[in-house]
């Protein structure tokens, strides 16, 4: 996720349309996780020896007394590089006897006559053909099971138009933003500018494949494809049909159009892919408030639908043509019913997508059963045949929540398919201050979630799942982000970015985080590995920072190779090793704060059972690193650069300093790209 704290410190002063975030929503009294960390510290007499007391009250010796976990058994040259120093320079820096190229980076051709990336010469239509901005999660579908073939498919999370359109006139220099827009004299937006923008949103598809020469290539393939905002896709489960999700476009509640702010993803145990949508309540305005209309619905006002008339974040209900597909991201009420006008649409948002690589011709799908809310991306369980699918996901915004989804089917190899995502129980996690955690059902009935308490079905239930979740008492947490599970040890993983406006009203030795700059990593554990259980035990695999604010689980603390802030991508891979990622939002080399003493953001590994971490890359000035996946072999890993540059101010881009050279460095604008290790002998990456 873009962190848009950190390119605007006075977030709670700025304007809504000025930083295209969500505002903090949570206005509930439900418990902070901070608090139950604290408690549970306190519960042990730990209350003096600053993180050395951190470190024993909250990892792993106060769980594994009670007997309930496994304790996860070492492998043997897990972790087998030399860690990488912490980087000031705007370049790739991987281990010795590594190497790297690029791939895939913003406006490469990959569909039909592949129209070539013309820096500020290319069509909003032409856009629709070529990769998009802003990468983030991705996953390899091998060919054949090939490991030097197959398909890459690669999010993009939002775009920054200075940037998309920088060569075109009347973008350089304009305003002090990244993401900035412009408007004409009568308030209105380009419609080519709009579709350009709306094109360079959503999921690329395409065929990559290595050559003789050892570098991979995008291959031209019927498989190749955009899937934009544009796009149209199925509304499934349970809030399908629903009064919450009719429009004009779609008066029967079955479909919608496109999908935004595509974080993180998911892979299904049917191999099909899962695109996230996280901030998308930005890309709308719903001004009935400023009209003398009823209060915001809480489906808009929960999730900081703006009531500003110039916001949706780029301003695309404002483009001249007034065409229906740009005027729906206004989702004020205009006509007699919701089928006369867009205020449904954000309700079509906000959900996780499924899209099946291997078949073009089958529309996405946004599967509601899995909860509506800021999705982060979705992590599956390993499937066990005749068992229901279990998959997890993060809310990813201050004061947040994480869920869980319990299908009522159960996993048949070869016959089951998305489907079985339609019908089951989403919960939501409540952590207790003893290391002992369960799950809230968020059903009908259950947990005082009935009509008499304003959840009149599962439908409503499900577009208001936070409201759900405040209302069931579930723990606030601080910006749940990626997830992953230990395919070994089923242990799940989740990276707590920061929440620098959490506030303790007494912070102590064995409490440092009242503002929590640096992030943590949480873990848990079922008994008998059964991820359908209610109930768990957790502890925190790391608390981020220095040497001087860390700890691991232990009972040491990071050093000059291991030390980060901001976890954010996380992924373990076959062998159970963990691989990290940062995201400390815009830095760049003149950044001065409370991150910069880690540098660039980066990729770290760790061993899950010592507890070792050692930093594996850095990237480039202004990227945030996210997405990794290996192919099958573990011989090729793919990570993702998104916004190198992003930290130039607008009058540094105006005089052509543009952050940062990345991809190309020859002059021009960065871009967002896919970069390709390999290891020189030809070995498993980390090993």
């Amino acid at each position: 996720m873009e962190d848009f704290e950190n390119d605007y410190p006075d977030h709670e002063n700025t304007p809504f349309y000025e930083h295209g975030d969500e505002p903090t929503c949570n206005t509930s009294d439900n418990a902070n996780f901070y608090e139950v960390m604290d408690a549970h510290v306190k519960r042990r007499s730990f209350l003096m020896g600053g993180l050395a007391a951190i470190s024993t009250g909250l990892f792993g010796n106060a769980l594994t007394a009670k007997g309930a976990l496994a304790v996860t058994t070492a492998t043997p040259g897990l972790l087998g590089f030399t860690p990488v120093p912490v980087s000031m320079e705007d370049r790739v820096v991987v281990p010795d006897g590594y190497s790297w190229q690029v791939l895939g980076g913003t406006g490469e051709p990959i569909t039909d006559d592949m129209p070539a990336y013309r820096p500020g010469a290319n069509t909003g239509a032409e856009q629709g053909m070529q990769v998009g901005q802003h990468h983030d999660g991705m996953h390899y579908f091998p060919i054949d099971g090939s490991s030097e073939d197959g398909l890459l498919v690669v999010n993009h999370e939002y775009i920054e138009p200075r940037f998309l359109h920088a060569e075109k006139e009347g973008y350089k220099g304009q305003g002090i933003g990244s993401r900035d827009v412009v408007y004409d004299a009568s308030e209105q937006r380009n419609d080519d500018e709009v579709l350009m923008e709306m094109n360079a949103h959503g999921i690329s598809i395409y065929r990559t494949a290595k050559q003789a020469d050892g570098n991979w290539s995008i291959i031209e393939d019927p498989l190749n494809r955009r899937i934009t905002v544009l796009t149209e896709i199925e509304i499934g489960g349970p809030v399908r049909g629903s009064g919450h999700v009719r429009t004009k476009f779609s008066p029967d509640g079955t479909m919608t159009r496109g999908t935004v702010n595509n974080c993180a993803h998911g892979v299904t145990p049917w191999n099909t892919y899962m695109a996230a949508e996280e901030n998308w309540a930005g890309y709308f305005s719903n001004t009935d408030q400023i009209d003398q209309k009823p209060d915001l619905p809480r489906e808009h006002a929960r999730y900081g639908v703006s009531t500003n008339p110039r916001s949706g974040r780029y301003g695309w209900h404002l483009a001249a043509s007034g065409a229906d597909e740009f005027v729906r991201f206004n989702a004020s009420t205009l006509g007699a019913s919701s089928t006369e006008d867009y205020r449904n649409e954000p309700n079509t948002y906000g959900w996780m997508v499924e899209i099946d690589p291997f078949n073009p011709d089958a529309a996405p799908v946004k599967r509601t059963a899995l909860g509506r809310f800021a999705h982060e991306g979705v992590v599956f369980a390993p499937a066990v045949e005749g068992a229901p699918v279990v998959c997890y996901s993060g809310d990813d915004a201050r004061f947040e929540y994480i869920y869980k989804f319990v299908s009522d089917g159960v996993y048949v190899p070869g016959e089951t398919d998305g489907s079985i995502l339609d019908s089951g129980t989403l919960y939501v996690a409540k952590f207790d201050e003893d290391g002992t955690a369960e799950w809230l059902a968020l059903e009908p009935g259950r947990n005082g979630l009935t009509p008499a308490n304003g959840f009149a079905d599962l439908a409503d239930i499900l577009v208001n799942t936070r409201l759900a979740a405040d209302f069931v008492g579930a723990t606030k947490m601080d910006r749940p982000e990626w997830g992953t599970v230990d395919p070994n040890s089923g242990e799940v993983y989740f990276t707590l970015t920061n929440n620098s406006r959490r506030t303790l009203v007494e912070v102590d030795a064995v409490n440092p985080r009242a503002q929590n700059n640096f992030g943590q990593i949480v873990r848990w554990r079922y008994q008998d590995a059964d991820q359908t259980r209610e109930n768990f035990d957790w502890d925190l695999f790391v608390i981020a920072g220095t040497p001087r604010q860390s700890a691991t689980f232990e009972g040491a603390t990071l050093n000059d190779d291991s030390m980060f802030a901001c976890p954010d991508g996380i992924w373990c891979d076959a062998d159970s090793r963990l691989w990290i990622q940062t995201d400390m939002g815009d830095i760049g080399p003149d950044y001065e704060g409370p991150l910069k003493d880690f540098g660039m953001n980066g990729m770290l590994a760790a061993n899950p059972a010592t507890g070792e971490i050692r930093r594996f890359l850095t990237g480039p000035w202004g990227q945030e690193c996210t997405g990794v996946i290996t192919t099958p072999d573990q011989r090729t890993m793919f990570v993702n650069f998104q916004h190198p540059g992003a930290h130039a101010s607008g009058e540094e881009f105006a005089a052509g300093n543009f952050g940062s050279g990345f991809p190309d460095y020859n002059g021009t604008v960065p871009r967002s790209a896919t970069i390709v290790i390999t290891k020189d002998d030809g070995g498993v990456i980390g090993a």
